[in-house]
């Protein structure tokens, strides 16, 4: 595949990304489908090696078995020490976007240039303790830029509000380069309440997890609350 034009930018609009960190594995399948159902066009996968994050989650096998049944923007996210040495893998398992993070790319810029080469948007996380301007040599080839609302590794944590500002910083670092906006995405306590807070700073991809696969009164209900909280933004 060859590299992706770096003018190429990802679907607009507001986008509710269901994690499929929360979802119940004995029916990942189904709901994934009911979530689609609700309106559902990109789901996160979160790849976690115990080393990075105090956790372990799913592999490759997870990401094949999903994109057999499900025609939906698949996003992983790396969780891991090297992730250079993965980009390979994921990308041929079906991944549409694998994001990496800024604390643990030894070379970020070349991982960056990988992706695209695979046929995959790049993207770059930055945990809620890293500055925002450690992205500024590289913003020219990111598609996205994560900004973590939690400390990564485990699902259903408190919503840490100091992270907003970066989503505003980003952008305004972009603009001042000349360059085209990336997308940003929040992920960690994402739910109607934090939401609409990040959107206004100028997020426009929310990670869901515990509020669109275990709040009651269940998945349908849940993203049309995300959605409505979400509509005066766009």
């Amino acid at each position: 595949m060859t590299e992706r034009g770096l003018d190429r930018t990802l679907p607009g609009g507001m986008v509710i990304a269901p994690s499929i960190l929360a979802a119940d594995y004995a029916r990942l399948g189904a709901e994934v489908a009911e979530a689609e159902d609700a309106g559902a066009e990109w789901f996160q996968l979160d790849v976690m090696d115990g080393h990075f994050v105090p956790n372990l989650t799913i592999g490759l096998p997870v990401l094949e078995s999903l994109r057999a049944v499900s025609d939906s923007f698949l996003d992983v996210h790396l969780m891991i020490d090297n992730p250079g040495e993965f980009l390979e893998p994921f990308a041929e398992a079906g991944a549409d976007m694998l994001t990496v993070h800024q604390e643990v790319s030894a070379h970020l810029h070349g991982d960056l240039h990988r992706i695209r080469e695979l046929g995959c948007y790049a993207g770059v996380a930055l945990n809620p303790a890293t500055p925002a301007e450690t992205l500024s040599e590289v913003l020219g080839y990111v598609d996205l830029v994560l900004v973590m609302t939690v400390n990564p590794g485990f699902g259903g944590q408190k919503f840490i509000a100091e992270a907003v500002p970066k989503i505003s910083t980003v952008l305004r670092m972009a603009a001042d380069r000349g360059l085209p906006p990336p997308a940003i995405q929040v992920d960690g306590g994402i739910d109607p309440a934090s939401a609409p807070e990040c959107a206004a700073a100028g997020a426009s991809v929310f990670v869901a997890g515990s509020s669109v696969f275990r709040w009651a009164p269940g998945i349908a209900a849940n993203m049309a609350a995300l959605r409505d909280a979400l509509a005066p933004y766009g």
